[in-house]
């Protein structure tokens, strides 16, 4: 009975992805104007194994002023975890709110440290409900199968 208890442990905690782009440099870095700030999370979560999923968190980040950007940097921070002997209902909640809590503060880590790196101060990313916006995310999942 033992080996049928609930497994839920973090194998690896990575940086899967990291790109910057300043596509508009040096003469941007001149503007005086405050650039504008668009931030677009994303999460997605796949199997790599018996038991074993990989859970990743994407974050771009991007920065213009006026219709020029100054720079775009998109982060991928990934996980493996591995999870076993769990009721199928309970799967979708620890892969779209438990996994990505514990991946998240590496990437906002990451994200504010390459725009440090590229001579920007840090974006620090928000603090992210992931159980609102996993709750969001299955209520338009609903809705679209309704319709």
């Amino acid at each position: 009975m033992a080996d049928q208890d609930p497994v839920f442990q973090i194998q690896r905690v990575y940086l899967k992805e990291a790109s910057l782009e300043q596509p508009n440099s040096p003469a941007i870095l001149l503007e005086q104007e405050q650039p504008s700030v668009d931030i677009q999370l994303g999460v997605e979560a796949t199997p790599a194994a018996d038991g074993v999923y990989e859970v990743a968190v994407t974050a771009t980040v991007q920065t213009k002023i006026k219709d020029k950007t100054v720079f775009l940097v998109e982060v991928k921070q990934a996980g493996i975890f591995e999870i076993r002997h769990l009721p199928e209902d309970q799967m979708g909640p620890i892969m779209g709110i438990a996994c990505p809590q514990i991946v998240y503060p590496y990437l906002r880590g990451n994200v504010a440290d390459l725009i440090q790196r590229a001579g920007f101060p840090p974006v620090h990313l928000a603090e992210i409900n992931f159980q609102a916006m996993y709750e969001q995310q299955q209520a338009q999942a609903a809705g679209a199968v309704t319709q």
